[in-house]
């Protein structure tokens, strides 16, 4: 397992994340290659994967869901993610 590359800059982070849709229950499995990969039960479909997305990271890091953006690859398994009001020394991910 490799380290999450992530950017700090005006009160935000990014990161990649890549998501695996329709798995058996929502979960952050860890980190691969740089990107924080995540399994969702959503389908990719009507953006449902996307809102699962933004919810289950806004449990994990601690935000409102509001707070977590897609900035790149709404259509996409690989996406680029901001979340705005924590710093990169506050993004933590426990094992689920």
């Amino acid at each position: 397992m490799s380290e999450l590359r992530i950017r700090e800059q005006d009160g935000a982070i990014t990161s990649e994340g890549r998501v695996a849709p329709r798995a058996s229950r929502n979960r952050v499995i860890g980190v691969h290659e740089g990107a924080l990969k995540v399994a969702l039960t959503a389908p990719p479909v009507d953006g449902a994967a996307n809102d699962a997305l933004r919810k289950l990271l806004a449990k994990s890091l601690g935000v409102a869901k509001s707070e977590i953006e897609i900035v790149r690859g709404n259509r996409a398994r690989t996406k680029l993610l901001r979340v705005h009001g924590i710093s990169a020394s506050d993004v933590r991910f426990g094992e689920s």
